[in-house]
């Protein structure tokens, strides 16, 4: 990882791994020197830095990259960071090149070139890899393969050290110091989704579905706090379902060590256009949303890092 200079408000900024057939960082992560919350925002999933080989390798990048990307969720990691002193981890890379929400043997074995003995690739990989969204994406709806062809073990390798551990290794130290420092700290692990089906006639879907894997990464007082607030401000929202969270909270989320994760899903509707492509102005009203919601948090993580001392759940 390189470390960067600091800016006008003494915010450190590190710019760490590399994109392969680039020389630009796979992920930038900002930490306030000044931190006024123990909480970090990340955005895994919003990586727009595209090789030109990785995109010559796609059937349809057009379709491909606006459905994988996350798209610009980034913009509103970065917003509501400035607007609230939260630690920033943005991810570079785009997901098309790795998941960084995968664990590193989430593996298509059919993608690599010499990967494996056919025996052992129809033995290998877990349910996500196999329907298609594992390290490597490999199909999407209405579109079917991604790529035009597989990669080799030495480009999917050349991914993990680059990509994968570097980032993952920055996110654990990052969250490691700011527990050391507050006693407790909260990630925020912010992506966007695909507008929900109404389960039935009469149903509003979800703009917002919170993910803690079932209450194993994150303290349920967190959780609640944040319900309670989408609630105050009559957004719709949904718990672990469709999106329990992934890898990032199973690996980073530790809250009998004061280390919680959140995972938070934004409908896409509510602030891109009809193509699900371009911001539009609402998405000013999510960034203000996300502003309170995230200071909330903090709070109630700081209390959580301190002695016994927890303010009282909001009405």
């Amino acid at each position: 990882m390189n470390g960067g200079p600091r800016n006008s408000n003494d915010t450190r900024i590190l710019r760490g791994g590399v994109i392969p057939g680039t020389s630009n960082p796979a992920f930038i992560l900002q930490t306030p020197s000044d931190q006024s919350i123990p909480v970090l925002i990340a955005a895994p999933h919003a990586g727009r830095d595209y090789p030109d080989c990785v995109l010559e390798a796609m059937r349809d990048p057009e379709y491909s990259v606006l459905r994988l990307e996350d798209r610009y969720v980034d913009r509103i990691a970065a917003q509501v960071a400035a607007q609230t002193g939260a630690g920033l981890l943005v991810a570079q890379a785009p997901r098309a090149m790795i998941d960084l929400n995968r664990h590193s043997d989430d593996v298509d074995w059919e993608m690599i070139r010499d990967g494996l003995p056919g025996d052992q690739v129809r033995n290998s990989g877990n349910r996500r890899s196999r329907s298609g969204l594992g390290l490597i994406p490999r199909r999407l709806p209405r579109l079917g393969e991604i790529w035009k062809g597989q990669i080799s073990k030495e480009q999917l390798q050349d991914r993990i050290d680059t990509v994968h551990r570097p980032y993952h290794r920055a996110l654990a130290q990052a969250l490691e110091s700011l527990r050391d420092k507050w006693g407790a700290v909260l990630l925020l692990d912010l992506h966007s989704m695909p507008p929900l089906k109404p389960r039935h006639e009469g149903d509003l879907p979800a703009e917002f579905v919170l993910g803690d894997r079932f209450g194993a990464s994150s303290d349920g007082i967190l959780v609640a706090s944040a319900f309670s607030y989408l609630a105050r401000h009559e957004r719709p929202s949904a718990h672990n379902r469709p999106y329990a969270g992934g890898y990032v909270l199973d690996r980073h989320g530790f809250p009998a060590r004061g280390i919680h994760a959140i995972q938070l899903e934004i409908c896409r509707t509510a602030y891109l256009d009809r193509h699900l492509a371009e911001p539009t102005a609402r998405m000013n009203a999510i960034i203000r949303l996300l502003s309170g919601l995230v200071r909330e948090l903090g709070e109630y993580t700081a209390s959580l890092g301190r002695e016994g001392s927890l303010p009282m759940a909001a009405e």
